[in-house]
């Protein structure tokens, strides 16, 4: 019975720390990286009214939706697009350190509309159905247009009635060309010309793709963050979280030695379940988040040590290490679960009101309770019975009692 105890002990133990070893750091690389640590662009948009076009629900719901068709289409690494209020629109644009650059693609309204030589708007960006970027053999730079159905009968009909007449293709009330019609095209297809670089088409093309935005957006921040600030924050991040971990490990070996070693063994299946947990959400880390998820470790070892205190008072009462431990579990629970759900309600506030990197914070600070009430009930006393019930110590102080 105590080699079987002592056996599960010894697995359950380098288990954990083979699976947390193996998995901790490809976990921590993998979770996606917020503005403070990359470096990047920031920009805040906001809807606002126009004669043309009043903000609504609606318009700003679809004004996220083209950002979001705008921004996937430049291929970017992680991007992040979410609402700031009733008409407010944060956008981070890691690794991006342009700002102009981003807000003519982002923000920019890209009403497309063709009108015959009285200037009549015949057509809108509503008729196309595709635009690409393309080299001509000419070796131009030309987006070339596709039509819907309907969008082709009004083009075939456009090109019929003004054969020998320029036709005008402006973007946001801006000419981009005014090709003089040479026969009727009926093909459903078209191109614009003027495009100085590949780079040049390629953005009237995503912005044609995307729909024109239905309310006017102005530009209310931008910020940039170097590369090298990001870095120097990611590198100050890691020195404090291991300057913290060692720092919980070496507290508990030296107060509670074994029971110590035992809430150390958890607290590494914590770290992986918490990064893991963060991956599945798909959740982006930020310097508030690193700081709730410090937060969380100190509050998943606080746990243990109202456990362990009770412990030794029980033990010093007079009992035995394994009635000691059920009854320092028992006493303390109260106590954990009433900590522990007062700071989650306080997360779960922050995260509903708070936004941006508040919102981050209240993430991981909330995952982290969770975890560390599982942790620290269930995991640590799993491996101190075990521990406790294969009789190899029988001595008080070697569990800090």
């Amino acid at each position: 019975m105590r080699v079987g105890n002592l056996t599960k002990f010894l697995v359950a133990v380098v288990a954990i720390l083979a699976i947390a070893g193996y998995f901790i750091s490809p976990l921590a690389l993998s979770i996606k990286q917020g503005l403070d640590l990359q470096g990047g662009t920031h920009v805040v948009l906001e809807a606002v009214d126009t004669p043309e076009a009043k903000v609504d629900e609606d318009a700003v719901q679809r004004v996220v939706k083209i950002v979001e068709h705008r921004i996937n289409d430049l291929g970017l690494t992680e991007p992040i697009i979410q609402r700031q209020g009733d008409r407010r629109i944060i956008v981070e644009l890691p690794g991006i350190n342009d700002p102009d650059k981003a807000i003519e693609l982002i923000g920019k309204t890209a009403m497309l509309e063709f009108k015959d030589v009285t200037g009549t708007t015949v057509m809108t960006g509503t008729d196309l159905k595709n635009a690409q970027a393309q080299i001509e053999q000419s070796n131009k730079n030309v987006v070339a247009l596709e039509f819907s159905d309907e969008g082709a009968k009004k083009f075939a009909d456009l090109t019929t009635k003004n054969v020998g007449k320029p036709i005008s293709i402006l973007l946001d009330k801006q000419v981009l060309t005014s090709p003089v019609v040479q026969e009727p095209i009926t093909g459903g297809k078209a191109q614009i010309t003027g495009s100085k670089t590949l780079e040049e088409a390629q953005n009237l093309a995503i912005l044609l793709r995307s729909g024109s935005l239905p309310v006017k957006v102005e530009v209310m921040e931008t910020r940039t963050v170097g590369p090298t600030l990001g870095m120097d924050s990611k590198e100050k991040s890691k020195t404090a979280f291991a300057i913290g971990i060692s720092a919980i490990v070496l507290f508990m070996l030296f107060f509670y030695r074994l029971s110590g070693f035992v809430a150390n063994i958890s607290l590494a299946l914590y770290v992986m379940l918490l990064l893991f947990g963060l991956k599945s959400l798909n959740a982006t880390l930020t310097l508030p988040g690193i700081a709730g998820i410090i937060l969380s470790i100190g509050m998943a070892v606080d746990a243990n040590v109202l456990i362990f205190e009770r412990f030794k008072e029980e033990y010093r009462s007079g009992k035995t290490l394994r009635a000691a431990m059920d009854a320092g579990f028992n006493r303390a629970f109260s106590s954990i679960i009433d900590s522990n759900v007062n700071t989650l309600l306080a997360a779960v506030v922050l995260f509903f009101l708070g936004t941006g990197p508040v919102k981050g914070f209240a993430i991981t600070l909330g995952l982290g309770i969770i975890l560390s009430m599982f942790t620290a009930i269930t995991v640590t006393r799993f491996l101190l019975k075990m521990l406790i019930s294969a009789n190899l110590v029988k001595s008080g102080k070697i569990f800090g009692a």
